[in-house]
């Protein structure tokens, strides 16, 4: 079909997920909305950051995209349902890739679980890990500071392993065998989290299942594009073009032409 992706997020974090979406079908026309306008959603009532993404999805979908991802775990967390109940087009959220990935891959049904307060605070992860494998064991740990740190290019700063060390020190003492990157921005602190974490944890990055799942779909319901010798890449953002385009371009390592302001 040859209608675009939709990817949303509540800032520039969701460009990782952009990106493995765009490795891994990259024929398929993209458009990314990161509200940076009201960036946090993490520290946001659940009430809020369902409206906001009602909002970014009407806009959406009026560039007629053929499927939504939401990017953000936040709003993966606590809004996913009520857009798939409003809209009529697959949509998928963060989450549950990463959650299958995680019980997939733990051995000793121990799983560690890292994000933003809200994510964490919703229990989202512990309940989507635990409907899949009651045996599993969750334990999980807020880190707010990882997200300037993604921002900021710190991800391999000796000041990123000092901020990892003081947040999951502990949870290695618990001995989960397998962490979710529950945050969009984490996956770019990779390295510090795996040194303090240790070889034998398994790091679940939740972009990369999600660009998995979204082949799959794609196959599965005919909405696959074969045929797209151009394809497009445009974004879209409520606040900053031009501190979007520079942080953006950290996170895929290239420019980012096509970037446009917008009020919902």
């Amino acid at each position: 079909m040859n209608r675009p992706i939709g990817i949303f997020d509540s800032g520039v974090g969701g460009l990782t997920v952009f990106h493995e979406v765009m490795k891994r079908l990259p024929q398929e026309d993209l458009l990314y909305f990161g509200d940076t306008a009201r960036v946090p959603y993490g520290i946001k009532s659940a009430e809020t950051v369902t409206r906001y993404s009602m909002e970014i999805t009407r806009f959406l979908m009026e560039q007629q995209i053929k499927l939504l991802i939401v990017a953000c775990n936040t709003a993966s967390s606590v809004a996913l349902s009520a857009l798939q109940s409003a809209f009529t087009i697959p949509v998928l959220g963060v989450l549950l890739p990463g959650a299958k990935a995680a019980v997939r891959y733990s051995i000793h049904h121990r799983i560690g679980v890292i994000g933003t307060e809200a994510t964490i605070g919703s229990s989202a992860y512990v309940g989507a890990i635990q409907a899949l494998d009651p045996r599993v064991i969750v334990h999980t740990r807020v880190c707010p500071l990882f997200v300037p740190l993604a921002e900021e290019g710190w991800g391999a700063h000796a000041i990123a392993e000092a901020v990892a060390r003081e947040y999951l020190e502990d949870l290695c003492r618990t001995g989960v065998d397998t962490v979710v990157l529950g945050c969009t921005h984490y996956p770019l602190l990779k390295g510090a989290i795996g040194k303090i974490m240790g070889e034998s944890v398994t790091l679940v990055d939740s972009a990369r299942e999600t660009a998995t799942e979204v082949q799959t779909l794609l196959l599965d319901q005919g909405l696959s594009r074969t045929d797209n010798s151009e394809p497009l890449r445009k974004y879209f953002v409520t606040d900053a073009p031009e501190r979007f385009r520079k942080v953006g371009e950290r996170f895929l390592q290239h420019p980012l032409p096509n970037v446009e302001k917008v009020i919902l």
